[in-house]
């Protein structure tokens, strides 16, 4: 009998990847961890299985783990390198009774060219044989070749050309140099063997060739999860994977003619398992989104490149003293550490701190628990800490005096959340019911699971929103083995379903497309994806489905339309009318275009169709015709037109762009005034009454253009007069000062007679310009049409 354990979801939803995972031996009770060698053999009981698997479209899955542990034990998971980069953006592990996870642990693998770096020997990752004796020149060696035996350091490897009779070769060879003095030179031929004689140069090269070795396994990643605690408890682990995405796929099933029942729509979707374990009577859910997903290499150790200083000439330097900073009042700090129930810190809480309802500033835990926060004003403050799966706690008030830093921990509760998730155990398995005061379990016995096959399974799934997706949580749990795929339901039930003939502009050919018009009644999100259609007991065409929101309606076509035509005609240009109006001044010219296309549709059919067809929507252009339009979409107006069998029918739409243009009367140039008069557009009445406002307009300008020559006078005597008086001033005590002063005061006397003449004239003319202004207003005002 299958037993359902149900977690409520702390909301650390970890994505990390599906690997090989198992529990180790508990371990003696002063070990925190164990290691299990690797060639061990696992034994099934240590499993941790996969209980639920979370699919999405953006390449990602999710997965759960749950399986026992005791005591001080020790999880390994295997992984690839590129998986362990998904683990380490998302793992997530709780130990569900009261224990802790001490900590993660992984082999962390520099590049094998900076490894080898590190070694004495200057080898690369492909050392040819010259190349390896290179690096060991000055070596103490011991070369054999037949009987001949030799001991002494190696001073040089270089290559000889050797006549054979298969022509020249190149051979390596040796120059050895005794302990008596004497060189010697080996050819490294068949039968010639050379014996490391130093101890630490054997291991160096020993240490070589394990680090080539390890080159071949640098892809299996081992991450290891302690665990600290007394007795038997749960382990919760969830990570992403990188998987196959899961593809929606339709059947529409259409009923015969004149049946009392509606379409059916079934939806299946196809699921692969290649994470490289088998599903066992998983929870299956899959999102019909894409939530953002990317890959990083975190896994992978980096060296940024320093710079090198060089050493100062005096590097002694005298002791220093620095001078302390000033607490003022205004200058308080507040700290502390956010923990769990069990005493363990917990990174990333969210720490607001508030006064009143305002929130003075926020920060985050750090991967030891603790936060600070500087330079509060003296005062008192409420600080919250929040954590998703946590209850958010609201810590008492604390007074922060200046100059002084005040000490606030936190313990939070494992808080309800609104989600919750279902994990089948083949072990015992524990019900987790998460409450705000607390959590309980019970445990269980282990259960039987069922395999879903494409054939067997006929349930649908729920359906359901998951945040900003939606999301299909099969009923029943899933068994599919690694490397394996499987066909399942999703959903099933009657829809809207309308068959008809689709024509638009771009169908390829010109032929209409027999179609379904779908409205979705099912409450789920229909995500993209291929269909097919049976009609009449028979498959009658595929097409493909975009995504579809619950109550959304969608033409979804699937094979052509042999029995109807469409022929298309209309004007190539718009018919364009225009008409003037002028009121107050005002000459508003209004424009219309109008277009007419005429569709013609023929049914050969021994059935009526209906027939859908996509008129193109043109910004600016309203619709109008015979018919309206059904629907209409960003780029076309749709229509929906009955035709009998053996028939033909002919509508016509309609479109009108108006325009409107409007500029002020005073500004029409004759040119356009003589456009208006041959277009028809103005009477001959209006033509008068414009020309006399053109010409009572000239005379405004003209009596405006004889004040400005007036003012100009009157500027250019005052300028003189200024330059006559400064004249004067100068000419005091000098011999010519009687005649010049003469001179000067008859011509500043015929200025200002000049000057009063001009401001005479000025008045005059300003007055009469007032009235042809007012005769213009006047003109402008009765002017209508």
């Amino acid at each position: 009998m299958s037993s359902p354990f149900r977690v409520a979801s702390v909301g650390l939803v970890a994505l990390a990847l599906s690997g090989l995972v198992y529990a180790q031996a508990p371990t003696p009770p002063k070990a925190t961890t164990a290691s299990r060698p690797a060639a061990q053999p696992q034994a099934a009981a240590d499993r941790l299985p996969v209980r639920r698997v979370v699919l999405y479209k953006s390449g990602v899955g999710y997965f759960e783990h749950l399986g026992r542990i005791r005591g001080n034990q020790t999880v390994t998971i295997d992984f690839t390198s590129g998986q362990l980069n998904d683990v380490l953006k998302s793992l997530t592990a709780l130990d569900l009774d009261g224990g802790r996870v001490l900590g993660v642990r992984y082999n962390s693998e520099a590049g094998l060219d900076r490894r080898l770096s590190a070694l004495r020997l200057p080898l690369g990752a492909d050392t040819t044989r010259a190349e390896f004796f290179s690096a060991l020149r000055g070596a103490r060696l011991e070369v054999r070749a037949g009987a001949t035996r030799l001991v002494g350091r190696l001073l040089s490897v270089e290559q000889i050309e050797r006549k054979t009779d298969a022509g020249v070769v190149r051979v390596d060879t040796l120059s050895i140099v005794t302990d008596a003095g004497e060189i010697q030179t080996f050819a490294l031929d068949t039968g010639v063997s050379v014996r490391l004689m130093e101890a630490d140069l054997t291991q160096e090269v020993g240490r070589y060739l394990s680090l080539i070795a390890s080159a071949r396994d640098q892809d299996l990643r081992r991450v290891s999860i302690a665990t600290s605690g007394t007795g038997d408890r749960d382990l919760f682990i969830s990570y992403i994977s990188e998987v196959p995405i899961w593809k929606p796929t339709y059947r529409i099933v259409l009923p015969a003619a004149g049946a009392a029942r509606k379409p059916i729509l079934q939806g299946w979707a196809i699921i692969d398992n290649t994470v490289g374990e088998d599903w066992s009577n998983v929870e299956l859910s899959l999102v019909a989104g894409a939530p953002q997903s990317f890959v990083q290499a975190i896994s992978r150790p980096y060296y940024v490149q320093r710079p090198v200083v060089p050493l100062p000439q005096f590097v002694s330097f005298a002791p220093q003293t620095h001078q302390g900073a000033l607490n003022t009042a205004g200058a308080g700090a507040l700290a502390g550490t956010i923990t769990d129930v069990s005493g363990g810190v917990l990174p990333g809480v969210t720490v607001r701190v508030m006064q009143g309802p305002s929130v003075v500033t926020t920060v985050t835990t750090n991967a030891a628990g603790r936060y600070n926060v500087s330079g509060l004003s003296p005062g008192t403050y409420t600080v919250q800490a929040a954590l998703s799966g946590f209850n958010t706690t609201s810590l008492k008030e604390v007074q922060v005096s200046g100059g002084m830093e005040t000490v606030l921990n936190a313990t939070m509760q494992i808080g309800r959340v609104s989600q919750e998730l279902t994990v089948m155990a083949s072990a015992s398995v524990v019900d987790t019911k998460r409450t705000t005061t607390g959590t309980t379990y019970k445990s269980f016995d282990s259960f039987e699971g069922v395999s879903i096959t494409a054939a067997a399974q006929q349930s649908d799934a729920t359906g359901g929103q998951l945040g900003d997706l939606f999301e299909y949580k099969l009923k029943t749990p899933v068994t599919i083995p690694k490397n394996q795929s499987a066909l399942v339901p999703i959903l099933s039930g009657e829809v809207e379903a309308e068959k008809v003939s689709l024509w638009s502009p771009t169908t390829r050919g010109g032929r209409p497309l027999r179609a379904v018009w779908l409205t979705n009644g099912t409450g789920s999100t229909l995500d993209g994806g291929s269909f097919s259609v049976m009609d009449a007991d028979a498959f009658a065409g595929e097409g493909l489905l975009e995504p579809l929101k619950a109550g959304e309606k969608r033409l979804l076509s699937y094979a052509v339309d042999l029995a109807v035509q469409v022929d298309a005609k209309g004007e190539s240009m718009p018919t364009r009318f225009t008409r003037v109006r002028i009121a107050r001044g005002v000459v508003t010219q209004e424009s219309e275009e109008r277009q007419r296309r005429v569709y013609t549709v023929r049914n050969e059919d021994t059935e009526a169709r209906t027939l859908v067809l996509d008129h193109p929507a043109r910004a600016g252009w309203t619709i109008g015709g015979t018919i309206a339009p059904s629907e209409t979409t960003p780029a076309w107006h749709r229509f929906r037109v009955p035709i009998a069998a053996k028939t033909t029918a002919t509508f016509t739409v309609d479109e009108v762009r108006p325009g409107q243009a409007q500029y002020s009367v005073l500004s029409v140039t004759d040119d356009q005034l003589a456009v208006l008069v041959k277009e028809e557009l103005i009477s001959a009445e209006t033509e008068a009454a414009l020309q006399r406002i053109f010409a009572q307009k000239a005379e405004v300008a003209r009596l405006v253009g004889e004040i400005g020559a007036r003012e100009a006078a009157i500027v250019a005597i005052d300028r003189d007069q200024a330059r006559v008086r400064e004249n004067l001033k100068a000419l005091k005590g000098s011999a010519e000062e009687r005649h010049l002063v003469q001179r000067y005061v008859k011509q500043l006397d015929e200025q200002e007679n000049r000057l009063i003449a001009l401001r005479k004239e000025q008045q005059a003319l300003d007055a009469e310009r007032h009235k042809a202004q007012t005769e213009l207003e006047r003109l402008i005002e009765a002017l209508a049409t």
